[in-house]
């Protein structure tokens, strides 16, 4: 109701380590703004400006430093009274295109989330009797100016300073995704509202509220305009492997091990045709060996992948990345809920439309009903 009342609105701040209100000659020079929010790789955005030159033969946006690399921006879309942030992050990279139409010249603007303040240096570091999570909390706690509040999920495997000493020899960022696969987990930052970021690491997390149904063939009800979907079967991995019982010597096979993806999303998850040799279990401990092969089967694709497009005034609301979303209308194989792996939101002037890709295990649903 609100959201049609208001309409849609963009939020723009920028700035260095605080970012503030873009001023006026920033907003209405923006002609669109794109921001991409990936389970399975790196959160982005993309401003694009219409500019012209100044009395000093230059173009003011870049004379004066307020776009300049590494200034911090939050972009924010407001459907009702609350703006919700869909990205926090730095700008990395400038596109500037000259036309010899007036007005026709376009600079674009490129950033990634705050992730990229975490990979700018490596280091050489070691942490002795720390378990992964514990060396996760540590590294995040050193970016607080940045508005950062891990969120770790414990790790079972508790190294010992006499059996192995975790080290470090790359930037924050690639270290903490190294801890995190080996682990099954994943690892990304998330912002909460302006300024306040989550960085998590852990399981993905299917464990949250379903967001509201993306919804065709239901007339007035309807909030998609375009959906298909694939089912991959060679898509699965399964998983085998062996270690060595430290008292007897004797190589012992690991039982298949469940997911890390809990709940399942489909009744009837496509088995997996391909099988990896975890051949680096054999020197591990149980333990370690166990975390492990937990991994490698948390790690494997989803065999069934959705993507589409849908009008964001009319879904009237903000959909997520890394969340549940159902979706009804699609056939009984492919209702039900699933797993947002990428949302792209595209706003200018007078439109909001937001692309998608989900994915789940396999086919049919689990629960007869979404949140509508």
């Amino acid at each position: 109701m609100l959201a049609s009342l208001l309409g849609t609105r963009l939020v723009l701040l920028v700035g260095d380590t605080v970012p503030l209100p873009a001023g006026p000659d920033v907003v209405d020079a923006l002609e669109t703004a794109e921001v991409t929010q990936d389970a399975d790789g790196r959160d982005g955005f993309q401003l694009t400006f219409r500019v012209a030159k100044g009395p000093t033969l230059d173009y003011p946006l870049l004379q004066r430093g307020t776009l300049a690399p590494m200034k911090r921006v939050v972009v924010a879309v407001a459907l009702g009274v609350v703006p919700e942030v869909l990205i926090d992050g730095v700008i990395t990279h400038h596109q500037l295109a000259p036309s010899n139409e007036p007005g026709g010249t376009l600079l674009t603007v490129t950033g990634r989330d705050l992730g990229t303040v975490l990979d700018l240096e490596e280091k050489n570091a070691k942490y002795p009797n720390q378990p992964d999570f514990l060396i996760f909390s540590r590294i995040i706690a050193g970016y607080a100016q940045y508005g950062l509040v891990p969120v770790p999920t414990p790790t079972a495997d508790l190294p010992i300073e006499l059996e192995r000493v975790p080290r470090q020899q790359e930037t924050d960022f690639t270290f903490i995704q190294r801890l995190a696969a080996r682990n099954g987990y994943v690892f990304y930052i998330e912002p909460v509202t302006l300024g306040v970021n989550t960085a998590y690491f852990g399981p993905e997390n299917r464990l949250s509220l379903p967001q509201r149904a993306l919804t065709m063939g239901m007339g007035a009800a309807t909030n998609v305009e375009q959906l298909g979907f694939q089912h991959d079967a060679l898509a699965p991995v399964g998983t085998t492997g062996t270690f060595v019982e430290p008292f007897l010597k004797l190589a012992l096979p690991i039982p298949p091990l469940p997911s890390l993806k809990v709940p399942p999303l489909a009744a009837f998850p496509s088995p997996a045709r391909r099988t990896r040799l975890t051949r680096e279990t054999a020197n591990q401990t149980p333990l370690k060996a166990a975390t492990t092969a937990l991994a490698a089967a948390s790690n494997t694709p989803d065999a069934v992948t959705g993507s589409g497009t849908l009008d964001g005034t009319r879904y009237g609301g903000v959909l997520r990345a890394r969340r549940l979303v159902g979706v009804r209308g699609a056939g009984l194989s492919y209702d039900g809920f699933y797993y947002v792996r990428r949302v792209t939101h595209r706003l200018e002037r007078g439109r909001y439309t937001q692309s998608f890709t989900i994915s789940r295990e396999g086919t049919g649903a689990t629960l007869p009903v979404v949140v509508p």
